[in-house]
């Protein structure tokens, strides 16, 4: 069985994570959660919910130096929903947080990768927003953003039961195998 990362950031259609995860399974994938810490806090309640549903500790944190790495190693990630700050973070490689940091290391590990923003449309009119599509894409990471994966909504307009989630799992469903 093919190991997937399964990210989220804090944007609504976290909520929506646990059915994510089946679906994830349902597709063959042993899935391991990672979090934002937000949206760790958001989803605390669920936590240990989620940790039974993957079979593995939900992680939100780096580990400290000398403890042992509690997952297998990724296949691929899928990084989704993807806020503003996480996605520019990771563009300009600033790995304060746990989730950032696999993700940003993963280019160099050449783990194949796909990222789905949720971003509203006045996000985007940020100049660093286009650059930071630019930079994954360049790096060989799948950005599913425009047509055929998340289009920015008006700021306060969000739908969260719209966010293409199947989308997501197609992409990484048709991601070639880790070199």
């Amino acid at each position: 069985m093919r190991t997937l990362y399964l990210f989220s950031s804090a944007a609504s259609p976290v909520f929506d994570i646990a059915r994510v995860v089946e679906d994830a399974q349902a597709d063959g994938w042993d899935v391991c959660l990672g979090l934002t810490p937000t949206a760790a806090r958001w989803l605390d309640r669920s936590l240990d919910g989620l940790a039974a549903l993957t079979g593995h500790p939900v992680r939100w944190d780096y580990r400290l130096p000398g403890e042992p790495d509690v997952w297998p190693e990724a296949d691929a990630i899928l990084f989704a929903p993807a806020t503003f700050s996480t996605f520019n973070a990771w563009a300009l490689g600033i790995t304060d947080k746990f989730v950032v940091g696999v993700v940003a290391e993963g280019i160099g590990k050449r783990i194949p990768m796909v990222v789905m923003p949720c971003v509203n449309a006045a996000y985007v009119q940020h100049p660093q927003f286009e650059r930071s599509v630019e930079t994954l894409r360049g790096a060989g990471v799948t950005v599913l953003y425009g047509d055929g994966g998340f289009v920015p909504n008006q700021p306060g307009q969000g739908d969260p039961a719209a966010y293409p989630w199947r989308a997501a799992l197609d992409a990484v469903r048709g991601l070639p195998p880790r070199p």
